[in-house]
């Protein structure tokens, strides 16, 4: 059996989906592709707009305000109808392209992305990857299917001297391990 790679999901199977790869023979990360066009908003609309302004010039501002902006500034998950396995002491890293930020003003709101080794096949999702990204551009932007997102980073992990692992077992999908 294989250490560690990737598998589509199943439901995605006849979608014409293609793995993650390494795009050059030294890259460290393996490039991820939409699995399907994909409208990422901008935060740059409305309701955030108008929330701004109501901080500038300081306004009272109302618990429907922050709901109303809540709802425009909050990351989007762009799926990519893959999953990952690998090793009990591995994890796979989900870092934004370099060109994201710069070029299309993409970024992952968190920095990176942590998928476990029991993310694969939960019983939620079947351990498919999303990316989380946040728009900061004017416009909003459209991913096309099998257009690059991200890129994932196989990476060993240590653990404490006395660490005896967690006291829970997963028990769903994406984001299912804490708040």
């Amino acid at each position: 059996m294989s250490k560690r790679g990737f598998a589509i999901v199943s439901k995605y199977a006849d979608d014409g989906l293609q793995l993650p790869v390494r795009s050059t023979q030294n890259a460290a990360g393996y490039d991820f592709f939409a699995r399907e066009d994909f409208v990422l908003k901008s935060v740059w609309r409305y309701d955030f707009i108008r929330l701004f302004r109501l901080i500038r010039n300081e306004h009272p501002l109302t618990d429907n305000d922050f709901q109303r902006a809540s709802s425009v500034l909050k990351p989007q998950l762009v799926p990519t109808g893959i999953k990952a396995f690998m090793q009990p002491d591995e994890v796979l890293v989900l870092a934004n392209r370099s060109s994201n930020p710069l070029k299309r003003g993409l970024i992952l709101p968190n920095g990176i992305g942590v998928v476990d080794a029991d993310y694969y096949n939960n019983a939620d999702n079947e351990g498919e990857i999303f990316f989380q990204l946040v728009n900061l551009g004017p416009r909003t932007k459209v991913i096309k299917k099998g257009e690059r997102i991200g890129q994932g980073i196989f990476m060993p992990f240590l653990t404490a001297d006395g660490d005896e692992g967690g006291l829970h077992q997963r028990n769903g999908g994406f984001g299912s391990t804490g708040n």
